[in-house]
Formats: C-alpha cells, sequence, structure tokens
C-alpha cells in the first residue's frame, strides 16, 4: 500500500479587533500601513462590526472570516466545524484540523491505532479503515523478502514473481550475483538468471549462426537451429514449418531439390517426386508422371495396359498395329 503525508487543513484563524481609542494621535504622523489601520478603526468606531449568524458585536473579540463574512468564534464551531473521528468533538478554531479521505481528527487524536504513536507529519498506511503507523503495518501485513527474509518496508520498491516477494536489492542473478532489477530474466532450478547468464551457461548455440537459442528452435540432424536460420540450401527460404528433404545432410525446399536433383517426365519434362506418395512410370531409363504416361498418337492412358515402341515414343496396341 503506498503511504500517504498527512497535512493538516488550516482554518481561518482568529482574529481580534480592539475597541478604537478616540484620542488617536494625528495621521500624518505614522507610517502608511499605521494609518490604514487607524482609518479602520475610526470607521468601526461609527459603524457596527456583528457577526454574520447570532449579530453579537466582534469588536474587541475573536472572529472568523469565511467566505469574506465575520461570525464570532462560537457560530463559527458551531455551524461549520469538523467532528473528530476519534473523540467526537467539534474541531475548534484553535486546533489544526487533520484530514485523510473525508476524514477529521484533532492533532492529539491522530494516533495509529495499534501503538497509539503520533501520526501527524508523519507517513502512515490505511489498512482495513485504520491508520496505523509504517513499523506496524510491516509488522502486521508487509511481506517478507523470499532472500534475506526480513520485512518489505512500504513504499520501498520490490521484485514480486509467482507468489514470492524480494527487496529490489535482493533479486539477484543465480551466475553473476548482479541485481536483475526490472531486467528481462530467465527462471532455471529454482534460480533466476539474467538474459546473458543464461545464455553462457544453459541455451543451446545455433549451428549456423553460432549464437544462443533463447527461445523456439528447431532441430535438424541432431543439431539446433534458430527457426530464421533453418534455410533451404538452394534458394535460403525459411524451412520452419514447411515441408523439405535433404540430400547429403542439406535441408533443401521442395522447389529447389525436384530442380536440382529429381527426374524429368518425358511427357511434361516437370520434375517427378515421390512425396506425398505421388507415382510415376518407369521405362528404359526414363519416366513419366502416371498421367503422362499416354499414347503418343491418341493420348490414352496407358497406365496398367499394354504398349508398343517406334523410336523413342510410346504407342498403344492399337495406334501401334496401324503403323
Amino acid at each position: 500500500m503506498c503511504l500517504s503525508m498527512m497535512c493538516p487543513l488550516n482554518p481561518g484563524l482568529p482574529f481580534s479587533i480592539p475597541t478604537p481609542d478616540p484620542h488617536s494621535a494625528a495621521l500624518n504622523s505614522v507610517s502608511p500601513w499605521k494609518q490604514h489601520h487607524q482609518r479602520l478603526r475610526a470607521s468601526m468606531s461609527t459603524e457596527r462590526f456583528d457577526c454574520h449568524y447570532c449579530k453579537e458585536s466582534l469588536l474587541g473579540n475573536k472572529y472568523v472570516m469565511k467566505e469574506d463574512t465575520q461570525y464570532c468564534t462560537k457560530c463559527y464551531e458551531n455551524l461549520f466545524s469538523n467532528c473528530c473521528e476519534v473523540c467526537s468533538l467539534p474541531i475548534g478554531c484553535n486546533c489544526k484540523d487533520l484530514s485523510y479521505k473525508d476524514c477529521h481528527w484533532h492533532e492529539q487524536c491522530f494516533k495509529c491505532a495499534k501503538c497509539s504513536r503520533p501520526l501527524a507529519e508523519k507517513p502512515f498506511a490505511a489498512k482495513d479503515e485504520q491508520l496505523l503507523c509504517t513499523e506496524c503495518y510491516s509488522h502486521e501485513y508487509s511481506s517478507k523478502c523470499s532472500t534475506c527474509k526480513k520485512t518489505i518496508m512500504p513504499g520501498s520498491r520490490k521484485m514480486d514473481y509467482k507468489g514470492n516477494s524480494w527487496h529490489e536489492t535482493c533479486f539477484l542473478c543465480h551466475r553473476c550475483q548482479q541485481p536483475i532489477g526490472t531486467k528481462s530474466f530467465i527462471p532455471k532450478d529454482n534460480g533466476y538468471f539474467c538474459v546473458s547468464c543464461f545464455e553462457k551457461q544453459f541455451a543451446y548455440q545455433c549451428c549456423a549462426c553460432k549464437k544462443a537459442i533463447t527461445t523456439g528452435g528447431v532441430t535438424y540432424n541432431d543439431k539446433p537451429w534458430h527457426r530464421e536460420c533453418f534455410l533451404c540450401i538452394g534458394c535460403k527460404k525459411q524451412l520452419s514449418g514447411q515441408r523439405f528433404t535433404s540430400r547429403e545432410n542439406y535441408p533443401y525446399c521442395l522447389d529447389c531439390f525436384s530442380n536440382l536433383y529429381a527426374k524429368k517426365c518425358v511427357g511434361c519434362t516437370k520434375p517427378i517426386t515421390s512425396l506425398a506418395g505421388a507415382k510415376y512410370i518407369s521405362f528404359e531409363e526414363r519416366q513419366w508422371h502416371s498421367e503422362c504416361f499416354t499414347c503418343m498418337q491418341c493420348s490414352v492412358s496407358l497406365v496398367g495396359r499394354g504398349f508398343l515402341t517406334q523410336r523413342d515414343d510410346i504407342l498403344c496396341t492399337d495406334c501401334g498395329r496401324e503403323k
């Protein structure tokens, strides 16, 4: 809980106007400031200066100004004074009015609910509508540091993680023993490591860029790679999450592998791949896609049928007899 410093509210201080002396000295024999007050006192000798509420004369008595209106101290306290939360008595004109969240106290009543220590002009905390000094609040409610086991004082900086709390200076990297503060960290085996130390001690090194793999990554041929480093050896397209194949332990996307190494169909001249169970026809060191293995003359499919050859052409038996 954040702590607040209580500031007293000072109502208008009571003033007293003495009864004017008719035998005052000549105005030109005193300073301009005194002349002003002498004129004021002289005017009051001919005009009434009464309490706005009870109409009693205020000449020679203490009074309080509120919104340019004068009140005797008794009327002001009855009409406007706040009542103390502790003793329930009015907070008079001669007392400090201490306030917090629309509640008011006499200065002598503003105390810690546990130890009765005065709280005026001191930091305090509020809990369950009670005001507590920082020591009592810490003893009753503050969390304890998981490292040093001491109380974490209200208002001090602390670190929280998975239900545990630390002083900022006690939350250290397990390896370098430097405060982690607000920097990123990685938990490992009941310890906490700054990113740099974790990479040095635990992280795999990408076999392509030789840098630490802190998140994600892929494994190929028992070697670790960053996702962004696992690329086709031909076109450099990222292969993570894509189908790929290999040749001599080098990864290739399907397009590059087909263009570089796959057999070409005699019919369409496109690569023939065996991926996804694709079927093809092979004859005398020549290959065809199943859909491309047709009669050269009438284009009927020759898959599963007899056929004849004429030089480099493949013909169905009917077309072959006609030749």
